[in-house]
């Protein structure tokens, strides 16, 4: 859920109050619209796989916060947090945020929350993480925690952007998380990453709503049609095609879910670029 965000919130800082004082450690500018960065964690900082904080800065003219929800894109059991955005020029925060450099300090929420997460689903035999943009930051997270391979048989997750040069992390998703020293084994025979392309010719092209009502998505990725005795599917994205997403799998029977009552599928809602 990155860009899936309630609006700019601005209120008083106070020493040991809301937010942690981080430091960043790493920034990469993916194109001119997009970029990641991460920070250090504050050991007293605990959060499940695929929730969210708020992340910001300070405003200059006054000292108060300016914040916005970013969805935690390290696994919860990284000593470094972090965050995957896109940039708006004029946006309130991410006009500042997209500047940032090494040793510069954000503002982090103490307060993780959200409805992505493991808990919030039924048992199953496979993950579906269906995200569109910036929404790949919570799958991020989870596709490096070993729980959700323990949970399930295989973990899928997709990827829809509207340029090539927008599939960020590819290389990761693709490859590079299978040969990880430490999860490799456990994540090799399990995952499958399945990006797509809605604006320039690509192995795969078109929204993924309309390859998954084709059948395309299922027969490219060797997989049944979505059924809700044993798939389970996280969304995550922009509100139009979170919209479609929710209504197809409405469609086929599926229950949303919660942490405080688990079902077939969860999804974040808020989305604003900001």
């Amino acid at each position: 859920m990155n860009d899936v965000s309630h609006a700019p919130v601005a209120a008083p800082v106070k020493a040991g109050g809301a937010f942690f004082v981080e430091t960043v450690t790493w920034v990469q500018h993916w194109t001119e619209s997009l970029f990641s960065f991460r920070t250090t964690r504050d050991p007293g900082l605990r959060f499940a796989s695929g929730q969210f904080v708020m992340v910001g800065l300070v405003k200059e003219e006054d000292g108060k916060p300016l914040v916005r929800a970013y969805s935690i894109a390290s696994p919860s059991w990284h000593e470094e947090l972090e965050f995957y955005s896109i940039k708006v020029a004029d946006g309130p925060l991410t006009s500042r945020l997209q500047k940032i450099r090494v040793g510069d300090e954000v503002l982090i929420g103490r307060k993780p929350t959200g409805t992505l997460v493991l808990d919030g689903l039924k048992p199953g035999k496979r993950l579906y993480m269906l995200g569109t943009g910036t929404g790949l930051a919570p799958w991020l997270s989870l596709v490096r925690d070993p729980e959700v391979y323990e949970r399930f048989d295989e973990v899928i997750v997709t990827h829809t952007v509207r340029e090539v040069a927008d599939l960020n992390y590819r290389e990761l998703l693709s490859g590079a998380l299978a040969e990880d020293e430490i999860l490799g084994e456990l994540i090799r025979p399990k995952l499958k990453y399945y990006p797509t392309v809605t604006r320039e010719p690509f192995q795969t092209e078109g929204r993924i709503t309309d390859l998954i009502a084709s059948g395309q998505m299922f027969r490219d990725l060797g997989t049944p049609p979505f059924d809700p005795a044993v798939d389970r599917v996280m969304l995550c994205g922009g509100p139009s095609v979170l919209a479609d997403l929710k209504q197809q799998l409405l469609d086929l029977g599926y229950e949303e879910g919660s942490i405080a009552a688990p079902g077939d599928f969860v999804l974040e809602r808020a989305f604003v670029e900001t």
